[in-house]
């Protein structure tokens, strides 16, 4: 029996308080539920470091609650030690890609961003809008396009593994 490998996800969005520490419970779940949560290290971080310390948002922890999903990981933002630990950092929109790509120390690091709607099945949207200044029904849409692209994400990881 081959031993399979441990995969490390990095999940970016602004501040680290919405959309990237959802992606982070998210995919937790889908891991633990396929019984695989011990292949995985999964983490959350914000391009900027203004709610460094605080728990996500608690709108975003309310509609992640009506789902399952516990939002109990603490702000932070993206470290150069990041590029080096993680196999792979993902980002919520272009403007996270584009900050995290200026972040990254080398070309072996670029290789590693990727866009978080890239692993989406439904390719509803390009991108996961940011929900801070909109109503409830932005945060119920982030949780859809994250359900759909963490699925997708972990099909794709699940795959690769397989070969």
């Amino acid at each position: 029996m081959t031993k399979k490998k441990k995969h490390s996800i990095l999940f970016v969005c602004l501040g680290n308080i919405c959309r990237s520490p959802s992606a982070e419970a998210i995919m937790k779940k889908i891991v633990g539920e396929a019984g695989c949560g011990d292949l995985f290290f999964i983490d959350s971080a914000g391009i900027h470091g203004y709610h460094e310390g605080e728990l996500p948002d608690s709108r975003m922890r309310m509609h992640g609650a009506r789902r399952g999903y516990k939002l109990d990981s603490r702000s932070r933002p993206v470290k150069t030690d990041d590029f080096y630990d993680f196999d792979m950092i993902i980002g919520m929109d272009d403007g996270n890609i584009s900050d995290l790509r200026r972040k990254a120390p080398d070309v072996e690091s670029l290789e590693k961003i990727h866009r978080m709607t890239d692993f989406a099945r439904n390719k509803l949207y390009d991108h996961v809008p940011d929900p801070y200044y909109g109503g409830a029904s932005g945060f119920e849409l982030v949780l859809d396009l994250l359900e759909d692209s963490c699925t997708g994400l972990f099909e794709t990881i699940s795959s690769t593994q397989d070969n």
